[in-house]
């Protein structure tokens, strides 16, 4: 071959190329889902993991039992609203409604300080300061508890009604309750409840419309005298019983292997996770009527499944977020339902207790209900 007929050969190969990477861009434009995946997931995860995600939570809500009032009581009061360790949201007045706000999960810590602390703080009788922490979540309660008694303890230094604030005239009993050994197997299992269910849920029914356009069908049900919101039911109550089986085998596979308890009502786990599975299943199916092929369903399914991951209090504490993080992670379901699951598995908690996560999960069900209905019914126009 002559080197004419080579540098042809090479130009021709070079033109092919460019027109095929050109047609690339091209195509990759007209796909916007997939571009939005190029673009938002690397900024979601580089926002997320570096401005919302805290190993060392601050500002925990806080009860405080004050069962005096003394100056030292106000000063240690005084401390821990100064810190930005904890942030006491409640003073309370007795031990039942102490009780309840933790159980409740309202507040994370509580800090008693009993009657007569101050007079036997000056008789150098060395009082203790006692201190309840929800330890369903080890991370966030850890480094708090760690802070507390140093905190005390200036805090009485600064005080000059007590002279000598020493280490040794008071100590803190710590109560970690529902997980007082840390361990985090009790933390982790009823998060993974709702993170798998998430997951296949989504996906699920983030198929299902697309695949009826895809295969042809879709011309067969729309000639069908059947409402939207029946199509929208009748996709999504087959897939209930199918997160209800997932549910129970991750909960049992949770209490035989790795001795989750479950104090609670079984009863109430079962009804809000299949609250929990609607919602998912909503979206997911709202995912679907948006989506114009099941590629881009799917694409859409895992973009809503990063921040249910990273901002709903499974892998990093949730009390630890920025306010504006804290207030995306309300509105997603994931993280209301590990809320629940957690109170009902390991602190025994009563509906009463659970009401406003309740609430949220079929309001957030009900909002993906509305857009997938009023979706599907333009997608008929």
């Amino acid at each position: 071959m002559s080197v004419t007929e080579n540098n042809a050969v090479s130009r021709g190969f070079w033109r092919r190329t460019w027109a095929m990477l050109i047609k690339e861009f091209i195509q990759l434009r007209r796909d916007r889902v997939s571009f939005a995946m190029i673009v938002v997931i690397p900024l979601m995860q580089l926002i997320l993991f570096g401005y919302a995600i805290n190993t060392q939570p601050r500002d925990l809500p806080t009860a405080v039992l004050l069962q005096e009032s003394s100056d030292v009581g106000r000063s240690i009061l005084k401390a821990l609203e100064n810190t930005r360790y904890f942030k006491v949201t409640h003073q309370v007045t007795d031990e039942a409604e102490f009780d309840q706000l933790i159980q409740s999960g309202t507040v994370l810590f509580g800090v008693e300080i009993p009657r007569g602390f101050e007079r036997a703080l000056r008789r150098g009788e060395r009082p203790a300061l006692l201190v309840a922490a929800d330890a369903t979540d080890p991370v966030a309660s850890g480094s708090a508890l760690g802070a507390l008694s140093q905190l005390v303890r200036t805090a009485l230094q600064n005080d000059r009604a007590i002279p000598d604030a020493g280490a040794s005239v008071f100590e803190i009993r710590q109560h970690a309750r529902y997980n007082p050994a840390a361990d985090t197997a009790l933390n982790i299992v009823p998060g993974l409840v709702g993170t798998i269910l998430t997951m296949t849920m989504l996906i699920f029914t983030a198929l299902s419309v697309t695949r009826e356009i895809e295969r042809g069908t879709m011309e067969s049900l729309l000639s069908m005298p059947i409402t939207p919101l029946e199509i929208m039911l009748g996709k999504i109550a087959p897939y209930i019983m199918v997160g209800f089986i997932q549910a129970s085998l991750i909960v049992g596979t949770g209490v035989v292997l790795f001795g989750v308890p479950i104090i609670g009502s079984i009863g109430l786990l079962a009804a809000l996770s299949t609250l929990f599975i609607a919602t998912n299943l909503s979206v997911g199916y709202t995912f679907s009527t948006v989506a114009q092929n099941q590629l881009q369903a799917m694409q859409m399914s895992i973009m809503f499944f990063l921040p249910n991951i990273l901002l709903s209090g499974f892998m990093f504490p949730f009390a630890g977020m920025p306010f504006w993080a804290q207030w995306i992670g309300e509105a997603l379901p994931l993280t209301h339902y590990i809320r629940i699951v957690r109170a009902i598995m390991l602190k025994g908690a009563t509906l009463a207790d659970l009401r406003y996560d309740s609430m949220a999960l079929f309001f957030l069900m009900l909002v993906a209900m509305i857009i997938a209905v009023t979706r599907f019914r333009r997608t008929l126009d």
